[in-house]
Order: C-alpha cells, then sequence, then structure tokens
C-alpha cells in the first residue's frame, strides 16, 4: 500500500527521522523519479504559538534551501503546506547512491590524509556559496554531510539555518539550542547568533575528526561545551605523524575560541585545502581510498570529468548464484503483489518506480542467479529500465540476465538470446554502434545455427543488423542485408506484416541516404 502525499508524491521507505520530522523516499507520480519527502512534524507544538512558528520556521528552510542551487546541496523542488497544516512538507532531490559521512567515521578505518582533505574542500566550496546568499546552516555535523559512490559531498538539513540579513527575525523557541553540542561553536554555546564562521568552526571539528578518528573533545554535552569555550584542542600532528604541518595549522585556525581568529571566509578555507591536494605531502592515488569507500579526490584529480556511469545504491538488488527464492505462499503472495503493482505502474509509464517496486521483492546477492523465477523478476526490472530510457543500468542487467540464464537452461535458450538483443539494443541507444555491430554479427551466427534463418529472432537480428549497418555509413552491405530479409520477410510473413513493414521503411531510409550515381 503506497502513501500519496496530496496529488502527485507517493513515499515508499523512511530513511531517517528526528525531533522535528521524518526523511521519506518516494517517487514523483508525474516525472516518474525518487525524491526526498520531508515530513515536519507539528504535533509536538505545545500551543497555536509554536505552531505558527514552525510553519515558519518550514516556509523560511524551504525558501532559504530552494536559493542554494549548488551542486553540493540536494536540490528543492517543491513545498506543500496546507491551510489546515494536516501535510507540511518539503520535496526535494534525493541522492540514491550516498551515505553519510558519519557512517565512514564509524568503520574504524584510519583515513587517508588526502580523502579527509578532499571531503572538507567540497564541504568548504558548498559552504562558500551559501554564505554568499548569505545563509548559515548552524549544525554542521558528519550525520548532515552525505557522500555518493562517485565521491560527490552534499550537505543536507538546512532545516535550522536562517537568512543573515538584518531584516530577518530570529526564530528559536524558548529553550532550544539550536545545533550538535559535538560541533558547536564556542559562540553558539552561550547562545550568541552564529556567523558563517561559526560553520567554519564545526568544518574544522568534522576535519579534526576525520583526521584523528575521534572528536575534538569527549564527554558529557556540558564538558565539551565547556571545552569549546576555553580548553586548547590537542594539535592533529601530535596525534598523527603524517599530517602536514599547513594542514596542522589550517584544522588549528578553524579551532579558534574567537571567530575574528578564524579564516575570513570558506573560500579561503578552500584555497588553503586545494593547495595541499596539490602538494606532494598529500597522495591523491585511487589505490589510497579504502575498499567500499568513495572516492572524493577524483574531482579534484579530474575536475569537471564525467561520473562512472552506472553507480547506484546497494538497496537496488543484483542477484547471485545463491539467491533462490524459496517456494511459499507468503513469498508467492509478495511477488504477486510486486508483480501486478508493477504492471500497474508500466502501464501509467513510470518505468523507474516500476524497477524499484519489483525489486524490492528480490533478496540482495552477486550475479549469475540459478533460480528462473528469481532470473525472470530481474528481467521485468531490466525491461522497465529498458522502456525508461535508463538504457546504461539496462543493458548491465540485461548481460548479467544472459550470463544467468546460459547457466540455468543453456546458451541456447531462448530467454537467453533474448537477453543479448536486449543488452545489444541498449548497446546502440548509448551510441557504442561499433560494438553493437560487433555483438550482432555474434548473437545472428549463434541465432542461425540453433534456430535457422527464418525464425522470429534471426529475422530482428538481421533487420536491427541492417540498421545499424546504415548508421555507420556502411550502406552497400546495409543494402544487402536489408534487401535479404526483406525478401525473405515477404515470402514468410506476407506485406502486411509488422516486421515486414518496418524492413521496407529501413531500405527506404538507406535510399533517401544514398548519394546520387555519377
Amino acid at each position: 500500500m503506497r502513501t500519496r502525499i496530496g496529488t502527485r508524491y507517493e513515499l515508499i521507505d523512511e530513511i531517517g527521522s528526528g525531533a522535528m520530522g521524518s526523511v521519506w523516499r518516494g517517487y514523483d507520480t508525474v516525472l516518474d523519479r525518487e525524491v526526498a519527502v520531508k515530513l515536519i512534524r507539528l504535533s509536538q507544538a505545545r500551543s497555536s504559538a509554536e505552531v505558527a512558528e514552525l510553519a515558519e520556521r518550514f516556509r523560511r528552510e524551504a525558501r532559504v534551501t530552494a536559493r542554494i542551487r549548488h551542486h553540493g546541496v540536494p536540490q528543492v523542488f517543491d513545498a506543500i503546506l496546507d491551510a489546515d497544516l494536516a501535510e507540511v512538507c518539503l520535496v526535494m532531490e534525493y541522492v540514491a547512491d550516498a551515505s553519510t559521512l558519519q557512517y565512514y567515521l564509524s568503520q574504524d578505518i584510519e583515513l587517508q590524509v588526502g580523502w579527509a582533505v578532499a571531503v572538507a574542500a567540497q564541504i568548504a566550496t558548498t559552504l562558500a556559496y551559501a554564505h554568499a546568499l548569505p545563509v548559515v546552516h548552524r549544525d554542521l555535523k558528519p550525520d548532515n554531510i552525505l557522500l555518493s559512490a562517485d565521491g560527490t559531498v552534499k550537505i543536507i538539513d538546512f532545516g535550522l539555518a536562517a537568512l543573515l540579513a538584518s531584516n530577518t527575525p530570529k526564530l528559536t523557541m524558548t529553550g532550544m539550542m539550536l545545533g550538535t553540542v559535538a560541533y558547536m561553536s564556542p559562540e553558539q554555546g552561550i547562545g550568541v547568533k552564529p556567523t558563517p564562521r561559526s560553520d567554519l568552526y564545526a568544518l574544522g571539528c568534522i576535519l579534526y575528526e576525520m583526521l584523528c578518528g575521534r572528536p575534538v573533545f569527549i564527554g558529557s554535552a556540558p564538558t565539551v561545551s565547556h571545552h569549546h569555550a576555553f580548553t586548547d584542542p590537542v594539535p592533529p600532528a601530535s596525534l598523527r605523524a603524517d599530517i602536514p604541518p599547513d594542514l596542522n595549522m589550517l584544522v588549528l585556525d578553524l579551532l579558534a575560541k574567537s571567530p575574528e581568529r578564524r579564516p575570513i571566509d570558506a573560500e579561503s578555507v578552500f584555497d588553503r585545502l586545494l593547495a595541499l591536494l596539490q602538494s606532494p605531502t598529500t597522495p591523491l592515488c585511487s589505490e589510497l581510498v579504502p575498499t567500499g569507500f568513495p572516492d572524493p579526490v577524483e574531482i579534484f584529480r579530474r575536475p569537471n570529468a564525467p561520473r562512472q556511469p552506472g553507480l547506484r545504491r546497494a538497496s537496488t538488488p543484483l542477484l547471485g548464484c545463491d539467491a533462490v527464492l524459496p517456494a511459499n505462499s507468503e513469498l508467492d503472495e509478495q511477488i504477486a503483489a510486486g508483480e501486478a503493482e508493477y504492471q500497474q505502474l508500466v502501464d501509467e509509464g513510470r518505468f523507474a518506480q516500476a524497477a524499484d517496486v519489483l525489486a524490492r521483492v528480490v533478496p540482495e546477492a552477486a550475479p549469475d542467479s540459478e533460480d528462473r523465477r528469481s532470473l525472470e523478476l530481474r528481467r521485468k526490472i531490466a525491461q522497465a529500465f529498458l522502456s525508461g530510457g535508463e538504457f546504461r543500468r539496462a543493458g548491465t542487467t540485461f548481460d548479467q540476465l544472459a550470463d544467468g540464464f546460459a547457466l540455468l537452461v543453456g546458451p541456447d535458450d531462448e530467454l537467453a538470446l533474448q537477453c543479448r538483443k536486449f543488452a545489444v539494443t541498449c548497446r546502440a541507444e548509448l551510441g557504442e554502434l561499433a560494438t553493437a555491430v560487433a555483438e550482432t554479427r555474434m548473437l545472428l551466427a549463434q541465432v542461425r545455427r540453433s534456430q535457422g534463418d527464418g525464425s522470429q529472432l534471426a529475422l530482428e537480428l538481421r533487420l536491427s543488423l541492417g540498421r545499424l549497418l546504415t548508421l555507420i555509413g556502411e550502406r552497400l552491405e546495409a543494402a544487402v542485408v536489408l534487401n535479404e530479409v526483406y525478401d525473405d520477410l515477404l515470402l514468410l510473413r506476407g506485406t502486411d506484416d509488422a516486421i515486414t513493414r518496418a524492413a521496407l521503411d529501413a531500405l527506404d531510409q538507406l535510399t533517401a541516404i544514398e548519394p546520387p550515381p555519377d
């Protein structure tokens, strides 16, 4: 049962919660894309005045966050605030393949200096953009920093942000301390209005923890708050020998007690971090990234380079040789419900959500399942990827499925051959025409051996080969292939068959682009 927000958004999985509400992964049913939906909980309010303040804070968050049009902050798509405040939510970009920085800090692995510096540099460039608006985050911490699988860093939850313009009223309920004490600047600890340099202090705390494997100060909240105000931090270089002097100094500058003694702005912090990344004392080698960790240095190593395609979150299942779906009534009911919902979404043209719905009934594992039911479920998922234009994901999945069906029932099985055909189709759609031609030739030879030249699949592949040859400029061979398949289709299917008409159209297109005779 899907929960709908308004007439457009459906909630799928809760991915986070806090005092102010919860965050859900959902779908925009109009654009067929994943979104993050932040539901604001107003039931905690103790009076109508607090309800009004929470509603105003929500409006402020929506408008402020929407103004930060930077790749380091998830984009705001929509805001819903009913007149009766029954539904209050913010609809944002869903960062699908990401984990929080806190997750990586909790892995008990010493992070390389270059890794930590690259993460901090990406945070700094995002803060520089936000501070210029001017917007201050006020609660920067590892839980509010996401790392995508490709190493991109995003800052989330500007829910405590406040416009710094002088005419903006301060929105803080009585007795509420805004921020997280482990990363809270000394001035925030005593209730002074935070500034961009308060965010820089929090960045210093985060960078310290990445480098040293522990927070700047440890203890109860009052103890930590006292240390932030009065205790000098232990220099990072005294805890770790490979920290360069310039980086040690930058961390200590960021952790200065007085805001005026910290770096002047986030841009200057970025410049100092970038200099460290370009220094031979801060290696940028990918092999230094721990297994399973994203590489935040890649964006600096190859600026503006294309991101790796096909990176997806682990929650999208990939079947494996041990992934056998047990036959039981409960699972049968789940699969039947998933397939029914899948078909409904496909009929509505919502292919991305259809694939997601069916993927949730398939267990996670590695490729090459030996269970036919699992393979057939994944074939439907791959078909949804293809129909929705996600050709790279579809092609990768069809390749895995072809191998799985070949292992299960043999390489000449119809489903194995169909999956290879769809994989080739994806290659062609991605513009990999030479590869598509070569793979079509090999697949056609296999089909001819097993099925003959006049089977449905052989005729489709012959027509596809002729079209591909036309696209790569091999018009003479294309004419031979298309004329031969057209003659066979006339004999086997007649003039009214759909594939016969398609072959005739392909010949007409070839004739239209052929150069006139000399």
